[in-house]
């Protein structure tokens, strides 16, 4: 078993079911956005650059989806807190996960390393 099937197995239900369904939906986004292991965490990548990374609440226990660029993201529900350059987006995984808002949120930070805003090499 691989060390990331580890991280994602290891968490209990109802949290393992929706990191398991976030990590489909986040490498159907593009071809070329990969998996890998950073920090203890998933981290996605576009083009071998970190865009996104996957964790779990310490206290809620809740996931949420960590944006690296998440300063040039924009929305509501995307929380900045502390941080000075990422936002996360938290999911509540008793819910059906909110599919548009994710999709949205995941497109507009890969168009970030698309359109060269940037880069990747």
């Amino acid at each position: 078993m691989r060390e990331l099937d580890v991280f994602y197995l290891s968490k209990e239900e109802p949290g393992k079911s929706c990191l398991l369904a976030l990590r489909e939906l986040i490498l159907k986004q593009d071809a070329q956005v990969t998996e890998t292991r950073k920090y203890g965490m998933p981290c996605f990548c576009y083009q071998k650059k970190p865009f996104c990374y996957l964790w779990t609440d310490k206290k809620t226990k809740e996931p949420y989806i960590l944006f690296v660029e998440g300063k040039q993201l924009h929305h509501p529900q995307l929380e900045e807190g502390n941080r000075a350059r990422m936002k996360i987006f938290r999911i509540d995984p008793n819910n059906d996960l909110p599919l548009k808002v994710i999709n949205l949120l995941l497109q507009s930070a890969l168009e970030l390393y698309r359109k060269g805003t940037i880069k990747t090499k």
